[in-house]
């Protein structure tokens, strides 16, 4: 494939604007989060395409915080985007802020209203809404639509520094009452906001619409390519119109162009929904290990190459969809498969005693850490009389497809023995609390003899009991039960929360886990992959579940 052909579609915007006289050192790409949550999967996908045409043409990238909106931002959000355009292995050229250019941006709005192309507005919201009429139906001029230059001058003047209540007056662009487009019939531009803003404090009495500051800003940083997600579409006319006003011929002239969003299954990714999740409790955070928050998949063990992974494989396209999360989740376990060394744990344990296994004896087993590893590394694992295996690796009676331990067949433990279950101790309520098994001394893994290269058709993990860590685990599965479950419009998506999404266990570790570090990810073998929580202490090491071996979600749906 040529390289010509495996372009995007935005690449394509771009390679045409060079070959029509753009020059490659006036590119400059922007990411530009609003501070008032945290980043999630879908801004991953952004941050991906802004930085990965950064890199791909060699071009600085800004990070824009559009914090025009003193009511929801907040410093926090702001250090928690910093961090994960970090983490993701992203370096941005300059930390801007819409808010650098409040008074650039009220100097033009001056300007505008001069030249009799913007007027105060004294009317409240609801009236303003109804009189922008319908898309079949043209919209009605305001009566202060007319006011004079100089009253305009004066009342706005008042409006910054705060000699009106909040609602009093609007500052509205003066376009076309009757444009097929609503968003072109008079937008408002400014609303008074008496509250001090997280950068410039009480300086400010009103603030800028998005609509305003956003065009106006990629201009003032020399933006070539201003990104954005499809719902934009429609503002596009509006950003030019805004640019039209300010435009310098000499200067680069900034130009929006849109993709679609890209939608996961079984979650949402609305900051407001987002929100109600940690607001309701529902979740412990932003950061809680279920959220589609990249903090969240960060602290649950998803790694920066599987996002990037992630977004790649996606793309970017000019109509939106659902991405089912299994292949997010295919990306995690693909990167962590290469990368992720094997462990041993036990989470649902029942005592095996190995009764022909000499009492107070104990081996140290050579365990391989990773066999995609180019150069092979091993760990000593501790081997003793009593051992704990996985209950559901056990059972009395079972047919011949049961390739695990039962009475009377033989099943070879990882790194060890091959041992062979006798008998059974069961308690008052039948429940098995031992299983007694003996075990063959020659057939040790690795030493070579006749016995040791002995095939038995299952392989169980296992640890010793005089040896094991206790550890807490978090098994973490998807949020909610419905693929869409915001794609409801007669039920609330908290509706479709799933019960089954966090399950705490104690389990049993081998010994080598106890030196384990918040982040480290390991794979607990036949299990899945997990990681160190933050959460975790030297006295209690807790990890999270990141993701199973293979997906199952698919067949328990199709039962």
């Amino acid at each position: 494939m040529s390289e010509e052909r495996s372009l995007n579609f935005i690449e394509h915007i771009i390679e045409d604007d060079l070959k029509a006289g753009v020059k490659k050192d006036q590119l400059r790409f922007r990411f530009p989060p609003e501070p008032n949550g945290y980043l999630h999967i879908g801004h991953a996908s952004s941050i991906c395409l802004n930085f990965g045409l950064g890199n791909r043409y060699n071009a600085p990238v800004n990070l824009r915080f559009d914090d025009t909106n003193p009511t929801k931002e907040e410093q926090e959000y702001v250090d928690a985007i910093k961090r994960d355009v970090e983490w993701l292995g992203f370096e941005w050229d300059r930390e801007c802020y819409a808010s650098d250019y409040f008074q650039q941006l009220y100097d033009w709005a001056v300007t505008l209203i001069k030249k009799g192309k913007a007027y105060v507005d004294s009317q409240n919201s609801e009236t303003i809404a109804e009189q922008k009429g319908s898309p079949t139906k043209p919209g009605t001029p305001s009566p202060y639509r007319d006011r004079s230059v100089a009253e305009n001058l004066e009342i706005f003047e008042g409006m910054k520094n705060g000699e009106f209540e909040e609602g009093a007056h609007v500052l509205r662009a003066k376009i076309d009452m009757s444009s097929t487009n609503m968003l072109m019939r008079d937008p408002v531009m400014y609303r008074i906001l008496n509250k001090a803003h997280h950068r410039t404090g009480n300086d400010w009495h009103i603030y800028p619409m998005y609509d305003w500051a956003h065009g106006e800003s990629d201009y003032i940083e020399q933006v070539s390519h201003s990104l954005c997600t499809l719902e934009f579409l429609p503002h596009r006319e509006l950003y030019d119109w805004f640019l039209d006003q300010v435009y310098d011929k000499n200067k680069v002239r900034s130009k929006q162009r849109e993709f679609a969003r890209r939608n996961l299954s079984h979650t949402v990714v609305s900051k407001r929904k987002l929100l109600r999740l940690v607001e309701e409790g529902v979740v412990s955070g932003w950061d809680d290990p279920r959220m589609p928050t990249i903090s969240g998949l960060r602290r649950r063990g998803y790694t920066p190459d599987s996002i990037k992974k992630f977004a790649d494989t996606i793309g970017i396209a000019k109509r939106e969809n659902l991405i089912d999360v299994s292949l997010l989740e295919f990306c995690i376990r693909e990167d962590l498969n290469k990368k992720a060394n094997r462990v041993m744990a036990v989470l649902d344990p029942v005592k095996v005693i190995i009764t022909n296994y000499p009492e107070g004896k104990e081996e140290w087993l050579d365990a391989e850490n990773n066999p995609e590893e180019e150069v092979m590394t091993y760990r000593k694992v501790p081997f003793s009389r009593e051992i704990y295996i996985e209950r559901e690796d056990f059972k009395e009676e079972a047919n011949r497809k049961f390739f695990r331990l039962t009475l009377g067949k033989e099943v070879r433990l990882k790194n060890a023995y091959i041992i062979k279950g006798e008998s059974v101790v069961k308690d008052e309520n039948g429940n098995i609390t031992e299983i007694y098994c003996t075990y063959d001394e020659d057939s040790r893994s690795g030493s070579g003899t006749e016995a040791s290269m002995r095939k038995v058709k299952g392989t169980l993990h296992w640890v010793s009991v005089a040896h094991a860590r206790e550890v807490e685990v978090r098994i973490y599965d998807r949020l909610f039960t419905d693929p869409e479950p915001d794609g409801h419009e007669d039920k609330d998506f908290l509706e479709f929360i799933n019960p089954e999404s966090l399950k705490i266990v104690k389990g049993f570790a081998e010994p080598s886990l106890a030196e384990s570090k918040p982040g480290e990810q390991f794979q607990f073998q036949r299990l899945g992959y997990f990681c160190v929580d933050k959460d975790a202490t030297e006295e209690n090491i807790v990890f999270n579940k990141t993701v199973g071996l293979r997906d199952t979600w698919a067949k328990l749906q199709d039962k």
